[in-house]
């Protein structure tokens, strides 16, 4: 049996999407390895860990959006790692309004699971079209 490319790995995340926020995330989180590394940023800084992993995607189904896709618009990858260019888009339950942002996430993989994650996303441009 061949190896799963990178590409394919983020890929299937990606189409997954719509299931994790729903709660249902064990078949994507098999795609995450144990030791995974996600590169957050900001003030919360890298997180370690499936379970960190598993705790992100919970807290997603929690903050107040529904309608949210996820549309990858141009994938790259090379060797181990895909990099993908997305469109984001949602509605805040609470007002009704919605939003659509680019972003980038690129990911890094072994034996056919996520080791390291970046992601870069416009969040000032998610508060001004919601006004909030």
């Amino acid at each position: 049996m061949s190896e799963i490319s990178a590409a394919e790995v983020h890929r299937r995340v990606v189409e997954l999407y719509e299931e994790v926020l729903a709660g249902r995330m064990e078949e994507a989180l098999a795609l995450i390895a144990p030791d995974v590394i996600d590169h957050r940023g900001g003030s919360s800084g890298d997180h370690h860990g499936v379970d960190a992993w598993r705790r992100k995607w919970e807290s997603m189904g929690t903050q107040g959006f529904h309608d949210v896709s996820v549309t990858v618009e141009q994938n790259v990858s090379s060797g181990d790692t895909s990099a993908n260019r997305y469109t984001s888009r949602g509605t805040h339950t609470a007002t009704g309004r919605g939003y659509e942002v680019v972003g980038l996430d690129m990911i890094r993989v072994r034996d056919g699971r996520i080791v390291e994650h970046w992601a870069v996303r416009d969040s000032d441009a998610v508060r001004h079209q919601l006004r909030l």
